[in-house]
């Protein structure tokens, strides 16, 4: 049994305790709305936010919908009557989610869109994300620049997009495409199959085996008596995807170098795949960052204040101008990866050994 004072000391150290807590959730509720735990970036988002917004004195509820458009509006809906004060959403599907913020603005609830903008809505109260068209502008640079490093134009290239249900998908399109239209009106840039545009060579969910398949479609029905030079890729999983694609008919072997294959989001595979010599480039987006901008954008609306912003005209949802914060993107290739991702923290040696 404990003497009565170590008791009474035990006592009082868990109501101090236990305050401390209560206090360092008393400046709000927030519910944290993620697509899918398929992306390893999503998952470092959902932690980044969870990590900061509770050293500001928040409580979180952080939800995954799996890509499955019901359960993310499932999972909004049951924040909002759980009483949130705010909402930080990164949309699976940016056009789905009207009713849903109307019921969040009745009941009071400040909505930040989280990297994907919401579009249709009116009750978007600011939009966190990077600067999506410069992200397509250094795609495709990087994707040029790869080219020349292997030989002389013109360039055979093929091109894949986004999902198009998702805002960014567009701008990394066009952002891309005013680096390469002008070489494909020069003819220094060839696209055998005649794909183009985003109705045509959008990939639906980011889905790596749907880049895949699409990939080995184009090299058996284009490339049986021609080489590719290179691929744009928006997004690491897809870029993958189109990699095994390419290894699968002999490409990075024998005399068969591999085409120069652009990315995004830094995620591991892909990183690794550069240092094989096989993905060429990614773009770099610190999630850390993007956190940290969603998190002092809730902290200042709901504390009454008026939170930073960088752009008031790029981004409009077809209701508003959604005033926005852009961060800037940072390619990524075999000669700098160390310094910008090792160096900075994100990741560690051995996560890429």
């Amino acid at each position: 049994m404990k003497p009565i004072k170590t008791l009474l000391a035990s006592l009082a150290l868990g109501a101090t305790l236990y305050g401390a807590s209560a206090q360092a959730a008393d400046n709000g509720y927030v519910g944290i709305a993620m697509p899918t735990k398929s992306s390893a970036r999503w998952i470092s988002d959902g932690e980044s936010m969870v990590k900061q917004f509770e050293e500001a004195g928040y409580k979180t509820d952080l939800q995954y919908a799996e890509d499955d458009i019901p359960n993310q509006l499932a999972q909004i809906e049951n924040m909002i009557v759980k009483g949130v004060d705010a909402l930080v959403i990164a949309a699976i599907d940016g056009t789905t989610l009207s009713n849903a913020l109307e019921n969040a603005n009745a009941a009071g609830v400040k909505v930040i869109a989280y990297d994907r903008l919401i579009r249709g809505s009116k009750y978007v109260d600011y939009y966190a994300t990077f600067d999506n068209f410069k992200v397509g502008v250094q795609q495709a640079t990087t994707l040029v620049e790869g080219m020349k490093k292997n030989g002389d134009g013109p360039y055979n290239v093929e091109l894949f997009g986004g999902s198009p249900d998702d805002n960014n998908a567009y701008f990394f399109y066009d952002g891309a495409m005013s680096v390469l239209q002008p070489l494909i009106d020069s003819g220094d840039i060839v696209i055998p199959s005649g794909q183009t545009g985003m109705d045509t060579v959008g990939t639906l969910r980011w889905d790596g085996a749907v880049a895949q398949a699409r990939m080995d479609n184009l090299l058996s029905a284009h490339y049986t008596d021609k080489r590719i030079d290179g691929v744009l890729s928006p997004y690491d999983g897809l870029s993958i995807g189109i990699l095994s694609s390419l290894k699968g008919v002999g490409y990075g072997s024998g005399d068969m170098p591999m085409p120069i294959v652009s990315g995004q989001d830094a995620e591991l595979p892909s990183v690794k795949s550069i240092l094989a010599g096989e993905q060429y480039s990614t773009i770099f987006k610190d999630t850390r960052e993007l956190a940290r901008v969603a998190v002092s954008m809730v902290d200042a609306v709901l504390q009454g204040g008026e939170p930073e912003i960088n752009d008031t005209s790029t981004y409009d949802n077809g209701m508003k101008v959604v005033p926005s914060y852009l961060l800037e993107p940072i390619p990524v290739d075999e000669s700098n990866w160390e310094r910008v991702l090792v160096d900075s923290g994100y990741y560690n040696a051995d996560q890429l050994k």
